[in-house]
C-alpha cells in the first residue's frame, strides 16, 4: 500500500491546499476522475458565465430601440458561442493536469475513489492511506423523484452546456439561481423558455422582497409556473431527442407543458455517499454533508473537509475561502477559525441579484431590531442612463449599533456594486460612514449604494411589512 503525506479528494479548490503542499515538499495524492479545476471551471461558474455574457449581448441588441438605435440579431450561430466557450474550458483544465502531471510530488489518479477506513481508499484497484486528507469532493446535481423521470431524457448542469443546437422550447423544473441564469441565456438567444416552481418566489433563498421583486421581473420576460407541483414527465428516453411533456398541478388543476429540451435544477447532494464516508467513521449533517468543526476538521483526526461537501458556503469563492483556512490549520499549524459572516453572493440572471449578510427575514426570526435604507437605481443618474426601471439596492442595519446587518441588490451590475458593502462589512466591521464618508464618482451607479446608506432612518421604527418600494424610500434628487 502506498503512502502519502497529503491525500487531496477533488480536482477544485482542493487544488489550492495540494499545490501548497506539494510546495512545502510533501507527496500528494491527488484523485480527480475528471477533468481538473472542479465544477466551477468545467460545469459551473466559468462556462455559464461566459455565456451569459453572450446573453448580455443579444439583450444590448433587444433594447437598442429604447435608446433610439435600430438594431436586430440577424443570426445566432449557437455551435460557435457553445464552441468558444468549451474549448477554453477544455484547454484550462488540460492546462492544470499537465501542470500536475509535471510536478514529481503529485501523483494523479484519474479515477474515482472511496474510503476503506478512515485514512485508507480504494482508488480504482489500488488502496492508499494518507497521513492526512483533504476532502474536496464537492456536490453533484439532485435527482428529483418524478414519475417517468429516470426513463426519460433530460439535462443537468453537468450536461447543458455542451448542447449542438439552440432549443426551440426549454422547460425548466426548479426556480432557483441555476434555471434562472440558464433561462436567461437560452431566453435571449430566442429560445422560448418555461420555469417550473414549487413555491410563489423564483430564487426564493434571496431577500424576501429581492425575490419578490426578482420574480415579478423575470416573470413579464418568460412563462413562469408557480406553485406548481410536478406530477410526471414523459418523453424519449435518456440520450435521445424528442419532445418532452412536464405534468403539473396548480391549486388542483392539472395541466401539460410541452418542450424539446427538459432541464432539472432542483438542488445538489453532497458526495459523501460516493466516496462512503458514514462506512468509514465520518460524522455527516442531516443533509449528508461532511459534520467540520470551525477549523474544517472532520470528526475523523487528520482528516479535513471543504467546499460543497461541506455545505457552510456553496460558491467557488466560499470553497477558495475555506482551502484558505485548511491551508493554516493543516499544513501551517497555525490554527484559525473559518469566519462566514461576510460572504457575498451573485446571480448572472436577467435582472441580476446580489447579496451579502443577513436577510430580513433572517432578522424578523431573530428578532433583531432593524431598519431600512434602501434606493431605486432610476433615481440616479447613472441609473437613469442606464433606463434600469426595476433596479433598487437594500440596505439592513441595526437599530442599536447602526451598523450594517446585511446588503441586498437587484439590477444592472449588482453582481460589482455589492463589494462596497463587502469592504464596507468586512474592512470596516460594518460602519455606515464608511460609505457615507467616501467620495463618490458622479455620475456613477455606485452612487445607488451610498444613497441606500443615506436614506437610513435610525429614529423611526423597522419598515411595517407589505409597505411598497417607494413608500419605503427616502426621496432624493438625481
Amino acid at each position: 500500500m502506498r503512502k502519502f503525506d497529503l491525500i487531496v479528494i477533488g480536482g477544485g479548490s482542493g487544488l489550492n491546499v495540494a499545490s501548497q503542499a506539494a510546495r512545502k515538499g510533501l507527496s500528494v495524492a491527488l484523485i480527480e476522475p475528471g477533468p481538473l479545476g472542479g465544477t466551477c471551471l468545467n460545469r459551473g461558474c466559468i462556462p455559464s458565465k461566459m455565456l451569459i455574457e453572450t446573453a448580455e449581448v443579444a439583450e444590448t441588441i433587444k433594447r437598442a430601440g429604447s435608446f433610439n438605435i435600430r438594431a436586430e440579431i440577424k443570426d445566432v450561430d449557437f455551435p460557435g458561442i457553445i464552441a468558444r466557450t468549451m474549448d477554453f474550458i477544455d484547454e484550462e483544465a488540460a492546462g492544470i493536469e499537465e501542470a500536475v502531471k509535471a510536478n514529481p510530488k503529485y501523483t494523479l489518479f484519474k479515477n474515482f475513489a472511496h474510503f476503506t477506513g478512515p485514512k485508507k481508499l480504494m482508488v480504482g484497484d489500488e488502496e492508499i492511506e494518507g497521513e492526512k486528507i483533504v476532502i474536496a469532493a464537492g456536490t453533484r446535481p439532485s435527482v428529483p423523484s418524478i414519475p417517468g423521470l429516470d426513463k426519460t431524457a433530460f439535462h443537468s448542469s453537468d450536461t447543458i452546456f455542451r448542447l449542438p443546437k439552440l432549443p426551440a422550447h426549454v422547460v425548466f423544473i426548479g426556480g432557483g439561481y441555476i434555471s434562472c441564469e440558464m433561462a436567461s441565456f437560452f431566453g435571449s438567444l430566442g429560445s422560448e423558455i418555461t420555469v417550473i416552481d414549487r413555491g410563489e418566489l423564483l430564487v426564493s433563498n434571496e431577500d424576501e422582497e429581492i425575490a419578490a421583486k426578482f420574480t415579478e421581473v423575470f416573470s413579464s420576460q418568460y412563462r413562469v409556473v408557480k406553485n406548481a407541483t410536478v406530477k410526471q414527465v414523459a418523453g424519449p428516453p435518456p440520450g435521445e431527442e424528442g419532445e418532452v411533456t412536464v405534468t403539473v398541478e396548480v391549486s388542483g388543476q392539472a395541466q401539460e407543458i410541452k418542450g424539446d429540451i427538459l432541464f432539472v435544477a432542483a438542488g445538489r447532494v453532497p458526495n459523501t455517499d460516493t466516496l462512503k464516508c458514514d462506512q468509514a467513521g465520518f460524522k455527516l449533517t442531516e443533509k449528508g454533508y461532511l459534520e467540520v468543526n470551525e477549523y474544517l476538521e472532520t470528526s475523523v483526526p487528520g482528516v479535513w473537509a471543504l467546499g460543497d461537501i461541506v455545505g457552510k458556503a456553496p460558491f467557488k469563492h466560499g470553497a477558495n475561502w475555506e482551502a484558505k483556512h485548511v491551508i493554516l490549520n493543516a499544513l501551517e499549524d497555525k490554527k484559525t477559525a473559518v469566519d462566514y459572516r461576510v460572504m457575498p453572493h451573485a446571480i448572472y440572471s436577467s435582472p441580476q441579484v446580489a447579496g451579502v449578510g443577513m436577510r430580513e427575514q433572517d432578522l424578523k426570526e431573530k428578532k433583531i431590531e432593524y431598519t431600512v435604507g434602501k434606493y431605486p437605481y432610476i433615481k440616479t443618474g447613472m441609473g437613469k442612463a442606464l433606463q434600469d426601471e426595476d433596479g433598487f439596492v437594500k440596505i439592513l442595519a441595526d437599530l442599536k449599533t447602526r451598523k450594517i446587518l446585511g446588503a441586498h441588490i437587484l439590477g444592472t451590475d449588482s453582481s460589482v456594486l455589492i463589494h462596497e458593502l463587502v469592504v464596507a462589512l468586512a474592512a470596516a466591521g460594518g460602519d455606515l460612514d464608511a460609505i457615507k464618508n467616501s467620495i463618490h464618482i458622479h455620475p456613477s451607479l455606485s452612487e445607488v449604494v451610498q444613497r441606500a446608506v443615506n436614506a437610513i432612518n435610525f429614529e423611526g421604527p423597522a419598515p411595517e411589512e407589505g409597505k411598497t418600494l417607494m413608500e419605503r424610500t427616502t426621496e432624493q434628487r438625481v
